[in-house]
């Protein structure tokens, strides 16, 4: 997948709301309460997900200040009844878009006057659910001091198992308008303690601490477990509902820089936030204390003598000028044990993201290769096919492409020549064999499945007489899907449609080898950008013509990126029968990046070991 940084920091730069505030001067300390008939915070908040006093105007809501967000476009703080009203699906929290630095301090009784909003992270088109708030507020201080409502303990005695209600259908699948049923549903819990003042013991970190400070924690930590501390997403249909993001009120500088596996010891609290970047968040006033956990990235085993050692890796837009390469080449070498072959997605242009027409890799390329060699490693030969200017989609300027990398003391290329960007390679028979008519060649470029997206890149390779036939993958992104914790229910994934379309089109180029030869050895491997259970890869393994190599591990070892605390996998390679039935094959997901704050990139390199 692309990197998302860019969209993430234009996103940072948007005002969540446009609205003026004041803050009117402290009335005396012991200043009377609200009118006994105010609007209080639960009637605002409601037992559904839309407040019923959205729109409206309202006065003198009482509350006392539990947080502070003083940086950002969503300036202002939280404040929560202490006089609950005793229904668990009506929160006593909300929060108070000042616009600006907050005046309030954190205990601090106050009446605010403004108006009730239902602001939707990214948009009304995102599919996010809406944060209540009150806008445009006029906060007066009754007191300073006062001690700060008990916060909420989420664990794993009080999430419940189930994740989301189903949508309304009269609604198009929305659940604004239904019931909160926190007891029943974690998305109905969490809403129901929107803008309240949470807290979470001992939890262990399920995403690594980001750029953005953030990082994911699970308050069950029981729930599809991995080896080495993740969470599992191994289904759709069971959704991991220990998970939640955490924030901090304070300096980014102070923000634990924490890898999976971790701990975060003691105690955790802040108000419970939403926000398009990961749904329901901590903003934390107090974080636990960052006890290691012990995981370490790993190295696979090298192949044998006799073994054909075929990787994929997504080595994140790289361009000349990054600083990378010398890590990437230590990965290749040490921990990936220099395979034989090398499929590598996101290899960027020679000028990187500077959009001046450049389409060649050469400088790129010949970086990493003098990179693996300082590192120890093989000279690396390699192959690929340039893309037209602009026509591949990923980062603007960089012209991402899949590059075959080889060692040529172990594995020979066959060269036919002519491939370029928009000419497909085909299938014929020369001597009883499959081979392809351009190698390296691409599949189906033309195809309208890989408009703006990367077209398949596809190779000969000769391994101690046999030959195997490589095709490299870079599926389209799952950009514009609705997130986990969306509106809709179940969220809609509408990117597969286009890597459904890619995959027919790989499955059936295979098909297309095996015609011709029926114990062909063809791997088609890259970034998927799917799961291993999901259509796009039953769509590539449609009829038998290939397997899923991933399978082969236990389900709790298959992933190669964590996204929201959620270890999942993206990259795949996957084999036809002969290999998959005769090769002895030896699969593994090297974990070197993704369950790491201090990554290369943000995939996992997967290693194939097996005899042709």
């Amino acid at each position: 997948m692309a990197s998302q940084s860019s969209a993430r920091l234009a996103a940072l730069t948007v005002a969540a709301v446009c609205s003026a505030s004041s803050l009117v001067a402290a009335a005396p300390a012991h200043a009377g309460p609200a009118p006994a008939d105010a609007v209080r915070i639960h009637d605002i908040q409601g037992a559904t997900r839309l407040s019923p006093y959205a729109g409206e105007q309202v006065t003198d809501v009482a509350g006392i200040v539990t947080g502070l967000r003083g940086h950002g476009s969503a300036r202002g703080f939280w404040m929560q009844d202490p006089r609950p009203d005793g229904d668990p699906a009506t929160s006593e929290g909300v929060f108070v878009f000042t616009g600006s630095t907050p005046k309030a301090a954190v205990g601090d009784a106050v009446t605010v006057s403004g108006t009730v909003s239902e602001f939707v992270p990214g948009g009304t088109e995102s599919g996010y659910q809406s944060l209540t708030e009150i806008v445009r507020p006029v906060v007066t201080v009754v007191s300073r001091g006062n001690e700060v409502p008990a916060a909420a303990v989420v664990s794993a005695d009080t999430v419940p198992d189930a994740y989301a209600p189903a949508g309304d259908a009269a609604e198009g699948g929305s659940i604004d308008r239904l019931a909160l049923r926190p007891d029943r549903y974690a998305l109905d819990l969490y809403e129901s303690l929107e803008g309240m003042a949470v807290r979470v013991d001992d939890v262990r970190v399920v995403g690594a601490s980001d750029p953005y400070t953030e990082l994911w924690v699970t308050v069950k930590p029981s729930e599809n477990a991995t080896p080495r501390g993740g969470t599992l997403y191994g289904s759709y249909e069971d959704a991991n509902t220990g998970r939640l993001q955490i924030q901090s009120q304070g300096r980014p500088a102070d923000f634990p820089g924490a890898d999976v596996g971790d701990t975060l010891a003691g105690t955790t609290s802040g108000p419970l936030d939403y926000n398009q970047f990961g749904g329901y968040t901590v903003v934390a006033g107090e974080i636990g204390t960052l006890r290691d956990g012990g995981v370490r990235r790993e190295s696979t085993r090298a192949q044998q003598e006799r073994e054909l050692a075929v990787a994929t890796y997504n080595v994140e837009n790289l361009d000349p000028s990054d600083d990378t390469f010398a890590a990437h080449a230590e990965a290749i070498t040490r921990d990936l044990r220099s395979p034989d072959i090398v499929s590598l997605e996101e290899i960027q242009d020679d000028s990187g993201v500077a959009d001046d027409g450049t389409v060649s890799a050469g400088a790129t390329v010949g970086r990493l290769v003098d990179a693996v060699v300082a590192a120890g490693g093989p000279r690396y030969d390699w192959r690929s096919v340039d893309p037209v200017d602009k026509a591949d989609g990923g980062q603007p300027g960089g012209n991402i492409r899949q590059v075959f990398l080889f060692n040529p003391r172990r594995v020979a290329f066959t060269d036919r020549p002519g491939g370029d960007a928009v000419t497909a390679t085909r299938v014929h028979k020369v001597r009883g064999k499959a081979a392809l008519t351009l190698s390296p060649g691409r599949v189906a470029p033309a195809d309208p499945a890989f408009k703006d997206s990367r077209k398949p890149l596809a190779g000969e390779f000769v391994f101690r007489g046999r030959t195997v036939v490589v095709i490299a993958n870079h599926f389209s992104s799952k950009g514009g899907d609705q997130g986990l914790t969306a509106r809709f229910q179940p969220p809609a994934r509408s990117s597969e449609a286009q890597r459904h379309l890619q995959a027919r089109a790989v499955n059936t180029f295979v098909k297309q080898v095996l015609a011709v030869e029926k114990r062909a050895a063809v791997i088609a491997l890259g970034d998927i950008n799917d799961f291993e259970f999901s259509t796009t890869t039953g769509l590539l393994e449609d009829g038998g013509a290939l397997r899923s190599a991933v399978r082969s591990l236990p389900r709790a070892e298959r992933y190669s990126y964590v996204y929201q605390g959620n270890s999942q996998v993206l990259d795949q390679i996957l084999v036809s029968p002969s290999v998959r039935r005769h090769g002895r094959p030896s699969y593994d997901s090297v974990h070197i990046n993704a369950e790491f704050r201090d990554q290369i990139s943000d995939h996992d390199p997967q290693v194939l070991r097996f005899r042709p």
